[in-house]
């Protein structure tokens, strides 16, 4: 099976030999996006909230640009710094994922690669 990766303007550049996502056969797979400005590469100012809004619509902007969107995704992985912003991230998380909501894991994390 060939693979295709996909790639949106809208969204931030890879920061590293990665693509923002990659389509395989009716498969895609997205990698791990972080609040940072699609413009800058910088993380976007403000709390756990604004950061996890902006990952989002970086994530929305990489479906896009494949032809899907938000009601496509059935699983996510959520990092989180400090667990007791879980709360303010779930009511963003929940704004883009209206429909029926896809399986998650969320994690506390030490460090993130950016």
């Amino acid at each position: 099976m060939l693979k295709q990766a996909v790639l949106s303007k809208d969204a931030p550049a890879p920061i590293g030999p990665y693509s923002q996502a990659v389509r395989a056969g009716d498969w895609l797979f997205i990698s791990g996006s972080l609040g940072l400005d699609p413009e800058t590469g910088e993380f976007v100012p403000g709390d756990a909230a604004a950061q996890v809004r902006r990952a989002l619509e970086n994530m929305t902007a990489v479906l896009a640009a494949a032809g899907a969107t938000m009601d496509h995704v059935v699983k996510t992985t959520v990092f989180i710094a400090d667990m007791n912003d879980f709360a303010a991230v779930n009511a963003v998380y929940g704004e883009f994922f209206t429909g029926v909501p896809p399986a998650r894991s969320a994690f506390q994390v030490a460090r993130l690669p950016k």
